[in-house]
């Protein structure tokens, strides 16, 4: 059985493009907003000096990202918001991150991402030089962060979803752009 949300919203893109600000924009402003999960995984695991980080055991830091994704999902339906639910990332990210480096998809990954839909319209942010930065949990190179980009624009193609990228732009412009795209979709729909 196939979960078909049309509330649940996609941000997502490389790494270090300014999406967990326009996210806290969103969620200042009254909007549900589902945080990134690889991030709480890499710290988790570096407090705990356990093995499922990306530069240690890639197979099962992408199952732990899977895994909490899905719950992600599942925690957004429990909530029952009535506005659009934002997510910093969904499950196909996880799925971008084992093509990106190597990893076979199992059956059981597989039928995660085709179970949990999201919104047909996903909201991507391009590499933007200007604001990146590295950190504890992120270590990509700026080549990194452009091929990520592609590869999530990629990914979330194959599983037939419409990329829409989110402008350079300050952070309550973008806040408003995405706003402005779902309202004009819902009125669409209409």
């Amino acid at each position: 059985m196939k979960y078909q949300n049309n509330n649940f919203f996609i941000l997502t893109g490389g790494p270090g493009v300014g999406k967990t600000s326009v996210l806290n924009e969103l969620e200042k402003s009254g909007y549900t907003v589902m945080p990134e999960t690889a991030r709480a995984i890499i710290k988790e695991q570096m407090a705990t000096d356990g093995e499922a980080l990306p530069w240690k055991n890639k197979e099962i830091y992408m199952q732990l990202m899977v895994e909490a994704s899905a719950e992600s999902y599942r925690e957004a339906i429990s909530k029952n918001s009535l506005l659009p639910v934002f997510f910093d990332r969904g499950i196909l990210d996880a799925v971008c991150y084992a093509r990106m480096v190597g990893l076979d998809l199992s059956n059981e990954i597989q039928e995660i991402a085709e179970h949990y839909q999201y919104n047909t319209k996903i909201f991507i942010f391009p590499p933007w030089q200007a604001i990146y930065e590295t950190d504890e949990e992120r270590k990509q190179d700026w080549k990194e962060a452009e091929a990520t980009f592609e590869a999530m624009k990629k990914t979330y193609q194959d599983y037939g979803y419409e990329i829409i990228e989110v402008p350079k732009d300050t952070v309550e412009k973008r806040k408003e752009f995405i706003i402005n795209r779902i309202k004009q979709n819902t009125s669409d729909e209409d």
